[in-house]
């Protein structure tokens, strides 16, 4: 898919055909300029040869059929992986990629392991987007209902791609798709967090925690070492002050690492903000590290539900298809 030259084609037709074209690629979801029936044939043909819309892309399913991975190939070459999560109360969130690879090195994570390659387009992004859209309407009669921008890559080294990107997902001719399903999972990038709290978009804000002390973070996640857990947590209440949004940590809990309950006690005073939620989450085996057992989880997210934490817990899912927390990875 090339949709670079998309806004030049349409700068010599009648004003109308733009907005007829982005209704067929974003709400009719074609997959072929030559499916619309409405454009110009010559239109059509150029639009083919300059702004293809076909995605080379292939699809893992989970066992459970609650989750699907596919692995995009761009018209470079690269690789990208991109999650859909489908869930009991109907929900539809697809977990989409930022980079190709990571450069953040974060020791629990397969994508960062992998090395880092690139930045995404704001079209490579959106192509992520058209995919599952298209996949869902074509092999399960849905539609996305939330998006989580917590893929391979740090968003906000990629900000303005990023944002672009939700812009056009959100926009009445593009998605349609209500800011406030949309997330955006920072590894604690404060530079990011500060311009996200000026933007007049209300998306959500997460933050991967994963520790509670500086010297256990910093040996997950080499960025803690220039933005530590004090810096870190003041531009999250910074933002919390700018935009009176709660703000979702994720903590997942990793073997003889961070589950101990003097972990979990620390992390319920850490989080004992009205606007602060946690996700606690088990770990998904990569390579160094391993799962806690659910008497483990449970007994940790029973301290914290006893300290008044507001927390959502998920123990799997995913993992069989290597879709999970910490397991995308780009694939040749």
């Amino acid at each position: 898919m090339n949709l670079d030259k998309f806004y030049d084609i349409f700068q010599t037709e009648a004003s109308y055909r733009l907005k007829q074209a982005k209704r067929l690629l974003f709400v009719d979801l074609i997959s072929d300029w030559q499916e619309a029936s409405n454009l110009p044939l010559g239109l059509r043909e150029r639009l083919n040869q300059e702004c293809p819309i076909n995605i080379n892309a292939k699809v893992l399913a989970a066992k459970d059929k609650k989750s699907f991975k596919a692995l995009i190939t761009l018209e470079d070459g690269a690789k990208v992986e991109t999650v859909l999560m489908r869930h009991k109360e109907g929900r539809e969130t697809i977990c989409v990629s930022s980079q190709v690879g990571c450069p953040l090195g974060c020791a629990f994570c397969a994508t960062g392991n992998s090395g880092f390659m690139r930045n995404l387009s704001k079209n490579e992004i959106l192509e992520q987007v058209l995919f599952w859209a298209r996949y869902l309407k074509n092999n399960l009669s849905s539609r996305i209902t939330n998006i989580v921008f917590m893929g391979m890559g740090e968003p906000f080294l990629n900000y303005d791609q990023v944002l672009s990107a939700i812009r056009t997902i959100n926009e009445p001719d593009g998605f349609g798709l209500g800011a406030r399903h949309i997330s955006i999972s920072t590894a604690g990038v404060i530079d990011g967090i500060k311009r996200l709290s000026k933007e007049k978009l209300q998306v959500n804000l997460a933050i991967s925690l994963h520790a509670t002390t500086d010297k256990v973070r910093s040996a997950l996640m080499p960025i803690n070492d220039r933005y530590p857990l004090s810096r870190l947590f003041s531009a999250v209440d910074q933002y919390i002050l700018a935009t009176n949004r709660q703000v979702m940590f994720e903590y997942m809990l990793m073997k003889n690492v961070n589950d101990k309950p003097e972990d979990a006690e620390r992390l319920a005073e850490i989080m004992h903000q009205p606007l602060y939620v946690l996700n606690l989450m088990n770990y998904n085996e990569t390579n160094n590290f391993q799962a806690v057992t659910p008497e483990v989880f449970r007994s940790f997210a029973d301290i914290l539900e006893k300290r008044g934490v507001k927390v959502t817990t998920r123990y799997r899912f995913g993992s069989d298809i290597e879709a999970a927390c910490g397991q995308l990875a780009r694939r040749s």
